[in-house]
């Protein structure tokens, strides 16, 4: 539910340029998107809120909007006292304006504690050096969220991976899950086949997300492959807080998510000398080396790695025979507790094998009914536990690591 307010003039049907940053300050310039079409309807909201966090006392709220504008959050702890309000990360002393990609993110949230937030946004009419007009605003319900606390007894997520353009499989696999308590919902890669435009990322997944949890519980995010590749994969990142090298601390757990970039070598002709996999897995390779040596890692009691291609048992294609030589040795040296995969699009449970993976290993299903998968995985400080759930409800894989 929303709320617009008339603004003073009519709205113009023309083509403006319009630059999709918002207030994602933490993208490059080239990513920018210029010459995107405006819509000829009403002004309105084309897809939000939908959060994201690292799980710092912060949150990230994210939305788009169908024509160009600028906008706020409005928050609180209580729904009718949303007294604190947040713009997008200024940069050069300016507030992201003139967009329809926005991003707020909320900072020194109490541990613990449920927010309310509400979007408020207006519509830019006229951009002028001396004179911006405004149109319509619009006034979105009050949403909620828990803000968790990093220092929290017990961890609950879940993982999706490989929907590969079907975004029904999204709030299907979502049903499997009965409980639906979860600190945060992860996409293991290859959400799509390719990307194409802004409206696939909408329709295909953030849409299917906003309508079923995403508006109170945050997603994380991992590029697969298939991320990597079409004429829109440059602007893709600019839609998400992050879509590659993480790590964060939640609860007794120690998350690190790794980018495993293309299955392909390099210099194979269909990425016409344009990408460079490679080099990035190696630099990610340089910061797990840095993870694992850090207090953070250490102190914390189960470690969890998540990364699209698997460090092994996915083939003999060159980026997953990459991964195997510059993440393994590092997985193993940390003694990493599980490893969450997909790709290969057939789940499978891998026990750790000594010499080889010392590590735990799941393998997610694929994109066609009867493979599809929903693992679920709880963590205190006593125990890891992991499952596997076919599309079908039947569980297919689970094991359990005490310490």
């Amino acid at each position: 539910m929303k709320t617009t307010e008339q603004g003073a003039l009519p709205r113009r049907g023309f083509l403006k340029t319009t630059l999709t940053l918002g207030g994602t300050a933490l993208l490059a310039p080239q990513l920018a998107v210029a010459q995107v079409v405006e819509s000829q309807n009403s002004f309105d909201i084309a897809a939000g809120p939908y959060l994201q966090t690292n799980f710092d006392n912060s949150m990230a709220i994210l939305w788009l909007t169908n024509k160009p504008a600028a906008g706020w959050v409005e928050y609180g702890e209580t729904p009718d006292s949303l007294s604190f309000k947040a713009y997008g990360k200024s940069e050069f002393g300016l507030r992201p304006a003139n967009s329809k990609l926005n991003l707020v993110e909320l900072k020194n949230l109490k541990p613990g504690r449920t927010y309310y937030y509400k979007i408020v946004v207006k519509e830019i009419l006229n951009f002028q050096p001396y004179k911006l007009t405004y149109g319509d605003t619009i006034r979105t319900e009050v949403n909620h969220f828990i803000n968790a606390d990093v220092k929290k007894d017990e961890v609950r997520f879940m993982m999706m991976n490989d929907i590969h353009d079907r975004p029904q499989s999204i709030p299907q696999l979502l049903a499997l899950d009965k409980e639906m308590n979860n600190d945060f919902v992860f996409f293991n890669g290859d959400i799509f086949d390719y990307q194409t435009d802004e409206q696939q990322i909408i329709d295909h997944m953030l849409k299917p997300c906003i309508d079923t949890f995403a508006k109170t519980t945050p997603f994380i995010y991992v590029r697969g492959n298939h991320e990597t590749r079409g004429k829109f994969a440059r602007e893709f990142p600019q839609y998400f807080q992050n879509v590659g090298y993480t790590a964060f601390t939640l609860g007794p757990v120690r998350f690190i998510i790794l980018d495993t970039g293309e299955d392909k070598e390099d210099t194979h002709p269909v990425y016409a000398d344009i990408v460079d996999f490679d080099d990035y897995r190696i630099q990610q390779a340089s910061l797990l080396q840095q993870e694992i040596e850090s207090k953070a890692f250490k102190k914390a009691t189960f470690k969890i790695v998540m990364m699209h291609i698997p460090p092994r048992y996915s083939g003999d294609a060159h980026g997953p025979k990459h991964c195997t030589e510059v993440f393994e040795p590092l997985l193993n040296k940390g003694k990493v507790d599980l490893v969450l995969s997909g790709h290969t699009h057939q789940y499978k449970v891998h026990l750790p094998e000594k010499g080889l993976n010392n590590y735990l290993l799941f393998i997610g299903g694929g994109p066609r009914d009867g493979t599809r998968t929903l693992t679920k995985v709880v963590v205190n400080g006593r125990e890891l536990l992991v499952k596997m759930i076919k599309d079908d409800g039947t569980e297919v894989g689970s094991y359990s690591i005490r310490k």
